[in-house]
């Protein structure tokens, strides 16, 4: 078959690097030059930015043979990446390519780094490539005459597509795309992800669900074996009671060998005061490492990322302590070795971390799975298995997100103006949006018109004008500037203010925690027992308390959850322990004497049994629930038990949660026959109840903030002049507040408890979890004393009161004492 000339262009070019090129690579090519869209799914290190630059290229010399002497200048692609720091790699990457096939083809970037001077010149004159972001595109798309800047424009590729998707920013892109698919004829679009479950869906995510794209696509996987080798430093002897935090650092020693032996080792950690704890364990231990070890996470300036990005490179540096910082995209060929300090909850991120190192095709990836704690060897049992078994999560897209489309509306009303018709059926075309009513699209018109209903007799929140050809416009240079300023998804978490009534100062919390506190409940916080009064402008006004019954505050470094996918493995592990040892994987045979002492205090559960421990102790009656589903949904299930129990009889729980079960401790006995015997598990009025059980109204205003600063309710301040975020707080707190009184039907009011529900308390997972629940036998143990699965529980409790050594000393004369009954 004869080949076409361009194909030879590339493979020549490939056989120059003494390269071959493979053959997803080569099916991307014919693909986008048959004029096909699609989403390539490859693993990281294997080409992925070849596959996709070297179609744009070759089709730019197809239409135009002179194009050695004739070029015709203008924006012909777009690649969109969801992280500025990938942004030059892939510019080296693409300019490689158009230089060495003599093209004359320009590339640039189009970031918040980008500079003003930068800006202006491309504002002049685009570059033939440009690699931006969702927000800089969304910026263009404020500009006027954007349509001629992108008419031209043949190929969009959206890069690290499973990053976006189940985010805001994904719902942003699909805008973005909706726009330019009407505004370029010949647009061809293609999205580029490794580790994703839902590939199908990401595809319909991407080209709209019933697009003429999406009938026009492919999805064209790399089938290339990549070998993940997992090894678990398992520790010499096993303390039958584990606990949280009692192993991690004191595996040390079995670290330092891992990384003499590689040229260079990248340790991932979970937080960054893990990182930076790490980072100074190592340096006090081991001096002579000074200089070729560094650090590595989000807090640190850019200029030192890059730094140490480069050291990387150069092999100048021995180990790099790290958090999610470098998970994604950054290509360090000497990186030879992975260590993963403590469990990382989700299968995608652990596979994620594992591709950092033999960042080659064909190259094999070594992790070593470093616990923080006895039991998070079963995790890395499961991560086994998950690498075995080819399993990784699905990503949920958004669905109705009503502040980004408002969003959206404005960036089109600031730049040209748009007419209702022809968007409504561009935005119908998207995921997101494919249900949106008639009625829904007529309200969010007349809340970029009018304000809302409640706000109508307020100038400041009519934005839009309407102009007799029914032009949708935006007159006013003030309401233009400040929009184009708040362009964006993204809205930072917030750290409250603790204060006695009285005023005096105690610390800062942060408000995820708080949110969902009422009035009169305790908490313990900087070694005091709390009892929460209200929160005002930002700060929560507390006073001391007495009582015993305490929530421990959950903070955004240990929040991390289980995936579903990962909770399924990690009960299938578990309940693997019943097996002939013979049939246990290393780890889990790892866990005998744990498990040996579980089976005579209660029981290890099988697939068929849900456990239910209760023991006393001089805290209170405690009442333990082993559900295995990670601590989200813990947290909201044990919220809604403790509500159901409380409709029985009047009694008052204190809720702890980590990822195997949930505690209940009250000073009061509790009748667990009676919580059996009346079907508390069940899913039936399971909202209402969810919704009663926990400050949902608290929790649903504190989304609303997000809500009402990307819907641009909430102007955040210009640069450098940002507005505080406790003035932002009771700006839309008033808002909601409103809404809630006079206009319940407030689409954005609405939205919150959505999100709330939906994407925060992950309420269809717990309706899974209790259905699954429901199909098993309870199985109720009266124990004498803490189990080893309740151990790590119990000593959480005591982390808020007391200092890590005061800690350590109380839990080991706690394991003296349980191992000497």
């Amino acid at each position: 078959m004869k080949k076409e000339p361009n194909y030879i262009i590339a493979e020549d070019w490939f056989a120059q690097q003494n390269w071959k090129p493979f053959a997803f690579q080569k099916q991307t090519w014919k693909a986008f030059l048959q004029g096909k869209h699609g989403l390539l799914n490859a693993p990281t290190g294997s080409g992925k930015t070849y596959a996709l630059w070297f179609p744009i290229v070759l089709d730019y010399i197809n239409h135009h043979p002179d194009y050695k002497t004739t070029h015709k200048r203008g924006l012909k692609a777009i690649w969109i990446t969801p992280l500025r720091a990938l942004s030059h790699e892939i510019k080296q990457s693409a300019e490689r390519v158009a230089h060495d096939l003599g093209t004359g083809l320009t590339v640039g970037i189009r970031s918040g780094d980008t500079s003003t001077n930068e800006r202006a010149k491309q504002k002049r004159n685009m570059p033939d490539l440009l690699i931006t972001t969702p927000e800089s595109l969304h910026l263009l798309l404020a500009t006027k005459g954007y349509a001629n800047t992108f008419k031209h424009c043949s190929a969009i590729v959206v890069d690290e597509w499973h990053e976006l998707l189940g985010s805001k920013r994904g719902v942003q892109t699909e805008l973005g795309l909706s726009r330019l698919k009407s505004i370029s004829e010949n647009l061809r679009i293609w999205g580029i992800s490794a580790t994703i479950g839902n590939l199908e869906q990401a595809r319909q995510v991407l080209l709209g669900p019933d697009s003429s794209a999406l009938k026009n696509s492919v999805l064209i996987k790399a089938n290339l074996p990549k070998k993940i080798t997992v090894k678990s430093i398992i520790p010499s002897t096993m303390e039958t009671f584990p606990w949280r935090g009692h192993l991690g650092l004191r595996l040390l020693p079995e670290v330092i060998p891992i990384i003499n032996k590689s040229r260079t080792t990248l340790l991932f950690t979970n937080t960054r005061s893990q990182c930076e704890i790490w980072f100074q364990k190592i340096l006090e231990k081991h001096p002579e490492y000074a200089g070729e070890i560094a650090m590595h996470h989000g807090s640190i300036n850019k200029e030192t990322r890059q730094w140490v990005e480069q050291a990387i490179r150069n092999e100048s540096l021995k180990a790099v302590v790290c958090t999610s910082s470098l998970d994604l995209g950054v290509d360090f060929a000497p990186v030879e070795t992975v260590v993963q300090i403590g469990g990382t909850k989700g299968i995608a991120r652990f596979l994620q971390r594992a591709g950092r190192s033999g960042h080659r095709p064909g190259e094999e990836s070594v992790i070593y799975f470093l616990p923080t704690h006895a039991l998070e060897l079963v995790e890395a049992s499961a991560l086994q298995q998950a690498v075995k078994k080819n399993a990784v999560e699905d990503r949920i897209p958004y669905l109705n997100s009503f502040d980004v489309l408002l969003q959206y509306l404005t960036t089109l009303a600031v730049s040209d103006g748009f007419y209702s018709e022809t968007i409504y059926k561009e935005v119908r075309n998207t995921f997101c949006f494919q249900g949106i009513s008639e009625e829904q699209w007529q309200w969010l018109l007349n809340f970029l018109v009018l304000g809302s209903q409640s706000l109508q007799s307020y100038d400041e929140y009519k934005k839009v004008e309407v102009e007799e050809d029914g032009l949708f416009k935006v007159h006013n240079r003030g309401i233009a500037m400040r929009h184009r300023f708040q362009i964006g998804t993204i809205v930072g978490d917030a750290n409250l203010t603790v204060r006695y009534q009285k005023g005096g100062y105690i610390g800062t919390i942060e408000e995820y925690f708080i949110s969902k506190l009422k009035a009169g409940d305790v908490f313990t916080f900087a070694g005091r027992n709390l009892e929460f009064i209200r929160i005002k402008q930002m700060q929560v006004h507390v006073r001391n308390s007495n009582k015993k019954s305490t929530k421990v505050p959950a903070w955004m470094g240990g929040r991390m959850t289980f995936s579903a996918q990962m909770s399924e493995l990690l009960r299938n592990e578990l309940y693997s322990a019943s097996l002939p040892f013979s049939d246990q994987s290393i780890e889990i045979r790892s866990l005998k004497t744990i498990f040996d002492k579980q089976r005579v205090d209660s029981i290890v559960p099988k697939p068929d049994e849900f456990l239910i421990e209760t023991f006393e102790s001089h805290d209170g009656h405690h009442h333990i629930f082993y559900p295995f589903e990670g601590r989200a949904v813990h947290e909201a299930m044990g919220s809604l038990l403790s509500y159901r129990i409380s409709l029985l009889s009047p009694i008052t729980f204190s809720l702890a949660f980590n990822d195997y079960g949930f505690e209940l401790l009250s000073d009061q006995k509790l009748d667990i026959q009676e919580i059996i015997d009346n079907n508390l598990f069940t899913t039936d009025f399971l909202f209402d109840d969810l919704q009663k059980s926990l400050n949902s109204t608290e929790m649903a205003k504190r989304k609303f903030r997000d809500i009402a600063v990307i819907s641009g309710l909430i102007f955040t301040g210009y640069p450098e002049k940002g507005i505080k975020m406790k003035h932002l707080q009771s700006s839309s707190q008033l808002l909601f507040d409103v809404f809630k009184e006079y206009e319940s039907d407030n689409l954005l009011y609405q939205q919150a408890y959505t999100e709330t529900f939906e994407h925060q308390l992950e309420e269809g997972r717990l309706r899974l979890a209790l259905g699954r629940i429901d199909e098993q036998k309870f199985i109720w143990k009266h124990c004498g004393q803490p189990t080893p699965f309740s151990f790590p529980l119990i000593t959480d409790r005591l982390r808020e009161k007391l200092s890590s050594e005061k800690l350590a000393d109380r839990i080991k004369r706690m394991i003296a004492k349980l191992q000497n009954k």
